[in-house]
């Protein structure tokens, strides 16, 4: 793959008050049209905010909606609706609207602006938009962010649970690289050094930032950032391997069999911990960040069953069969299941 062309975001604000400058960013690349895409509810609370924005700066708004749809026949019509004038796709919301826009913009080869409402997954700034095909939530190819928007701002004031579905799917990166280390020594994967050392960046860094609370703006531009080093990683690597292992599996096993499967960064947090118990790598650090910024106590409000986890560790080599995570050999599954009945610290978290 030599030479290969590697998509990284062009726009990257990462901060307080980043919003109000959206026009600026766009007329600043020299888009002039602009099609507007929001979560639901989200047009009451950002709407004028943006209009005013990008009003300032004289880019036009050409279509202008909010979207809860996530069905891919809705959003290949909605794609082919859009007005050929225009030349961006900026997607406001929670991660339902950032993967639509990404798949539309995909669609119709536009740049797309991804502005994060809530830091609770890396999937504001990955390549693939989790959609639903023939009633089954399915991942598929899009376009990787032309532009990442996060306003630490509003990120603060979404509810506190976002949060911690963030924390879970940026620690689950310390058990994902450990599991491609594992794949590659197998010899079933080929690991990218230059992946590697960037969504291990990202974790490490976050792990050491020091925070009182978790709304701390520095904590949450870490949070963020790291997101955002994670898209990247997978965008070097061609894949999701650098940030998603047997951890994602156990959690993608438990969207299929939910009937209201949790948050996916909750579900993906706790299959962290037991997978890095599996490991024998950095489970003490993981307990720590989660013990700290209250990630154990949220979770064990949530009235989590035992068989669920249990019936999803059994399931998570039919998820990616062409893997080979730890959960990909019988004997680690075993150690799994031992793991979720017997560790002192998950007893807390299920009883």
């Amino acid at each position: 793959m030599a030479g290969s062309h590697i998509a990284i975001p062009t726009i990257l604000k990462i901060g307080k008050g980043t919003l109000n400058n959206l026009g600026k960013y766009i007329a600043g690349a020299g888009m002039k049209n602009a099609v507007v895409y929001f979560g639901n509810g989200l047009i009451d609370m950002f709407g004028q905010q943006v209009m005013d924005s990008l009003k300032e700066e004289n880019v036009t708004v050409v279509e202008y909606r909010e979207l809860d749809s996530t069905n891919i026949e809705d959003i290949i019509r909605l794609a082919f609706d859009i007005d050929a004038k225009a030349q961006v796709i900026v997607g406001i919301g929670g991660g339902k609207v950032i993967d639509v826009a990404k798949y539309a913009a995909y669609l119709r080869k536009l740049p797309f602006i991804s502005i994060p409402t809530s830091a609770s997954s890396d999937g504001f700034s990955s390549a693939s938009a989790s959609l639903m095909v023939n009633g089954r939530r399915t991942s598929v190819p899009a376009r990787m962010a032309y532009g990442i928007i996060a306003d630490t701002e509003i990120i603060k004031s979404a509810p506190e649970r976002f949060l911690y579905s963030g924390i879970g799917d940026m620690v689950s990166k310390i058990t994902s690289l450990y599991d491609w280390l594992f794949e590659s020594e197998l010899g079933y994967s080929e690991m990218n050094d230059f992946a590697v050392m960037i969504a291990k960046k990202a974790v490490n860094s976050f792990v050491r930032t020091p925070f009182e609370t978790i709304k701390d703006d520095l904590f949450l531009k870490e949070l963020l950032d790291s997101l955002a080093m994670s898209g990247v990683a997978n965008e070097i690597a061609g894949g999701s391997t650098p940030t998603s292992g047997s951890e994602h599996l156990i959690s993608h096993a438990l969207d299929k069999m939910l009937e209201q499967p949790q948050l996916h960064g909750i579900q993906v947090g706790i299959a962290t911990y037991i997978m890095a118990v599996v490991q024998d790598h950095r489970y003490v650090r993981v307990n720590a960040i989660f013990e700290k910024t209250g990630f154990w106590n949220y979770v064990a409000t949530l009235d989590l069953k035992r068989e669920d986890f249990e019936n999803a560790i059994d399931m998570a080599p039919q998820i990616k069969p062409h893997r080979h995570t730890y959960l990909h050999e019988e004997k680690y599954r075993e150690l799994a299941k031992k793991v979720l009945y017997e560790d002192e610290v998950l007893k807390r978290v299920f009883d």
